[in-house]
């Protein structure tokens, strides 16, 4: 890994707030209007827009334990990809999967786009929808009117 790799050490301090469900220290790597891709088909997946969005996302993750442990990180002019082993410590069921991520850096230095891409899906929605659930159904569609 590429240490001296300014987009690397970028992520890497982000892994290490992640570890301690540090929000302030993610939102540092974020710009405002992250839009963070989630793959799946559950309550927690499709497109998280804004830091309030994205951060809420990873403090659902933190209720449920979830863990991160990287071992690659590659980056060029634009882009880094992690891939990483993710997963729960808590909640009934279990994720333990490999994950690659794809994050678009500015020309400022900051993370404005992120794609998770996941190598057993069918865990992560089974595990999401046995431990997180939808609002009811006419609350759900208040909301997103």
């Amino acid at each position: 890994m590429a240490h001296n790799d300014p987009k690397i050490q970028a992520i890497t301090e982000f892994f290490d707030a992640y570890a301690r469900y540090d929000l302030d220290g993610m939102r540092a790597v974020l710009t405002d209007d992250i839009a963070w891709t989630i793959p799946g088909h559950h309550a927690l997946s499709g497109t998280q827009r804004g830091l309030d969005e994205v951060l809420a996302f990873f403090a659902q993750l933190a209720e449920a334990g979830f863990k991160a442990e990287t071992f690659f990180l590659e980056a060029n002019d634009e882009y880094v990809v992690d891939v990483h082993r993710g997963y729960s410590t808590g909640g009934e069921g279990k994720v333990d999967t490999l994950w690659a991520l794809v994050w678009h850096f500015t020309a400022d230095g900051k993370v404005d786009r992120v794609v998770d891409l996941c190598l057993d899906q069918h865990q992560m929605d089974t595990y999401i929808r046995q431990n997180f659930t939808l609002a009811p159904l006419p609350t759900r569609l208040a909301d997103s009117a």
